[in-house]
């Protein structure tokens, strides 16, 4: 057994409405995880995440290296988990290291210089772009969806349709 992660979403805003009300009861999970080495340094945002978190899900902020640690740990083999990860690069990152996903949900990423909109709500640049080419050929479905009500639209398609791959 190892830990059950029932969503892994890319969204640089992390805890949000729609994270904290919508996906959590969409997929009954009793845990996310913030996984951020930046995010894990920084106290006072670790603070606010935690209090962003809906109620009975208990929500920690950790690095990379500690997500891939205790991902075939038994003792967190009761999580049902959401993974919440600001970039691509960090996803990537996981799962070199190991941890296993077979879908990650794109929720929102800024636009920021060097950036190119794909939609309203998404923005890469060359370095996403890598990441996200390096996920999907490990056979991880990346669909674009702010909440779960909204249609799939898939990211390697998008970026095609764009020339961006």
């Amino acid at each position: 057994m190892t830990m059950e992660i029932r969503l892994a979403r890319i969204d640089d805003r992390l805890i949000h409405g729609q994270v904290a009300t919508v996906w959590a009861k969409e997929t009954k999970v009793n845990r996310i995880l913030v996984v951020s080495d930046e995010v894990a340094k920084d106290m006072l945002r670790k603070t606010l995440l935690k209090q962003a978190a809906p109620p009975g899900v208990h929500t920690n902020v950790i690095t990379i290296d500690k997500m891939i640690a205790i991902f075939n740990d038994p003792k967190f083999d009761s999580f049902k988990t959401m993974l919440l990860f600001t970039n691509p690069y960090d996803a990537r990152r996981v799962v070199e290291g190991g941890v296993v996903l077979k879908s990650i949900n794109i929720g929102g990423m800024s636009f920021s210089e060097g950036k190119k909109m794909i939609t309203n709500a998404v923005a890469v640049n060359n370095q996403d772009i890598k990441d996200l080419k390096y996920l999907s050929n490990q056979g991880i479905e990346l669909e674009i969806r702010k909440v779960a009500a909204d249609s799939k639209v898939y990211m390697m398609d998008l970026l095609k349709k764009e020339k961006m791959i």
